[in-house]
Protein backbone atom coordinates (compact mmCIF):
# COMPACT_ATOMS: atom_id res chain seq x y z
CA UNK A 1 0.00 0.00 0.00
CA UNK A 2 1.31 3.57 -1.05
CA UNK A 3 2.65 5.37 1.89
CA UNK A 4 0.17 8.19 0.98
CA UNK A 5 -2.94 5.73 2.04
CA UNK A 6 -4.01 7.68 4.79
CA UNK A 7 -3.95 11.14 3.11
CA UNK A 8 -6.79 9.97 1.00
CA UNK A 9 -8.70 8.70 3.93
CA UNK A 10 -12.20 9.85 5.43
CA UNK A 11 -13.88 10.66 8.25
CA UNK A 12 -16.66 8.95 9.14
CA UNK A 13 -20.36 10.15 7.70
CA UNK A 14 -23.48 8.77 6.03
CA UNK A 15 -23.46 5.87 4.12
CA UNK A 16 -20.88 4.84 1.26
CA UNK A 17 -22.31 3.29 -1.49
CA UNK A 18 -18.82 2.56 -2.62
CA UNK A 19 -15.40 1.50 -1.31
CA UNK A 20 -13.94 4.23 0.62
CA UNK A 21 -11.36 4.43 3.65
CA UNK A 22 -12.12 5.57 6.92
CA UNK A 23 -8.86 7.58 8.65
CA UNK A 24 -8.74 6.41 12.12
CA UNK A 25 -5.14 7.47 12.55
CA UNK A 26 -5.54 11.28 13.42
CA UNK A 27 -3.78 12.49 16.57
CA UNK A 28 -7.50 12.11 18.74
CA UNK A 29 -6.82 8.24 17.86
CA UNK A 30 -3.29 7.92 19.04
CA UNK A 31 -4.06 7.54 22.86
CA UNK A 32 -7.54 6.02 22.66
CA UNK A 33 -7.98 2.76 21.53
CA UNK A 34 -11.44 2.96 22.46
CA UNK A 35 -12.06 5.69 20.17
CA UNK A 36 -10.49 3.99 16.91
CA UNK A 37 -12.31 0.51 17.34
CA UNK A 38 -15.80 2.93 18.16
CA UNK A 39 -15.18 4.45 15.15
CA UNK A 40 -14.12 1.33 13.08
CA UNK A 41 -17.41 -0.10 14.09
CA UNK A 42 -19.45 3.03 12.70
CA UNK A 43 -17.42 3.38 9.37
CA UNK A 44 -18.53 -0.49 8.76
CA UNK A 45 -21.74 0.45 10.02
CA UNK A 46 -22.01 3.04 7.26
CA UNK A 47 -20.66 1.13 4.61
CA UNK A 48 -23.25 -0.57 2.14
CA UNK A 49 -23.75 -3.72 1.24
CA UNK A 50 -20.67 -4.72 -1.81
CA UNK A 51 -18.88 -2.50 -1.03
CA UNK A 52 -15.38 -2.44 1.28
CA UNK A 53 -14.23 0.49 4.13
CA UNK A 54 -10.17 0.24 4.22
CA UNK A 55 -10.19 0.95 8.33
CA UNK A 56 -6.64 3.16 8.25
CA UNK A 57 -5.83 2.75 12.13
CA UNK A 58 -3.20 4.22 14.17
CA UNK A 59 -0.03 2.62 14.22
CA UNK A 60 0.75 3.73 17.76
CA UNK A 61 -2.12 0.83 18.73
CA UNK A 62 0.31 -1.92 16.88
CA UNK A 63 -1.47 -4.37 14.91
CA UNK A 64 -5.41 -4.29 14.37
CA UNK A 65 -5.04 -8.32 14.88
CA UNK A 66 -4.78 -7.44 18.49
CA UNK A 67 -7.67 -5.15 19.58
CA UNK A 68 -10.06 -4.72 16.36
CA UNK A 69 -10.06 -8.27 14.63
CA UNK A 70 -12.04 -9.80 17.93
CA UNK A 71 -14.55 -6.22 17.69
CA UNK A 72 -15.58 -6.86 14.26
CA UNK A 73 -16.84 -10.46 14.83
CA UNK A 74 -18.41 -10.04 18.17
CA UNK A 75 -20.60 -6.66 16.04
CA UNK A 76 -21.22 -8.06 12.63
CA UNK A 77 -20.71 -11.99 13.13
CA UNK A 78 -20.57 -13.22 9.35
CA UNK A 79 -22.06 -10.39 7.90
CA UNK A 80 -18.60 -9.04 7.05
CA UNK A 81 -15.22 -10.43 6.09
CA UNK A 82 -12.36 -8.51 7.32
CA UNK A 83 -8.53 -8.70 5.69
CA UNK A 84 -4.91 -7.45 6.80
CA UNK A 85 -3.71 -5.50 3.51
CA UNK A 86 -0.57 -3.82 4.94
CA UNK A 87 0.91 -1.25 7.02
CA UNK A 88 1.36 2.53 5.75
CA UNK A 89 4.95 4.13 5.64
CA UNK A 90 3.60 6.46 8.56
CA UNK A 91 3.07 3.43 10.49
CA UNK A 92 -0.52 2.78 10.43
CA UNK A 93 -2.34 -0.43 9.40
CA UNK A 94 -4.66 -0.65 6.75
CA UNK A 95 -7.67 -3.41 7.63
CA UNK A 96 -9.84 -3.94 4.45
CA UNK A 97 -13.87 -5.12 6.14
CA UNK A 98 -16.00 -6.21 3.14
CA UNK A 99 -19.77 -5.95 3.79
CA UNK A 100 -21.18 -9.17 2.70
CA UNK A 101 -24.75 -9.39 4.14
CA UNK A 102 -27.13 -6.49 6.30
CA UNK A 103 -25.46 -6.05 9.17
CA UNK A 104 -28.18 -4.16 10.85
Amino acid sequence: MASSAHDDAETVDGVHENSWSANLEQDRHADDRALVVEEALDAVESTAVGYHVNLVTHGDHGHPESYLYEELDDAFGDSVAHEYVDQCGCGGHVTRVRVVDDPR
